[in-house]
């Protein structure tokens, strides 16, 4: 099993509940960005909030251990993807 699909990740998925793609399409990268950082002139993604795409839809990848390191940045993530209504499901 991948990484990014472990039990303590929770994955937001770009496809709303009635299954349309969510735009704009970097809305993951710009919310991961948020929690990145610059090493050697690269961003870095934390490893507790990442970008990934799965079955061709971008996704964000969200370690549960979030909700202790950045308690609000977790509940920011959960509320932005119930307010519009993208699908969330554990890893």
């Amino acid at each position: 099993m991948s990484d990014e699909l472990s039990p303590n990740k929770i994955i937001i998925e770009g496809v709303t509940l009635d299954g349309h793609k969510f735009r704009p399409t970097d809305w993951a990268e710009r919310m991961c960005g948020s929690l990145s950082s610059f090493r050697d002139r690269r961003m870095t993604y934390s490893p507790l909030l990442r970008p990934l795409v799965l079955d061709g839809n971008n996704c964000v990848s969200m370690d549960i251990e979030l909700k202790n390191a950045h308690p609000s940045m977790y509940s920011y993530v959960l509320e932005f993807a119930k307010e519009n209504n993208l699908k969330i499901r554990n890893g």
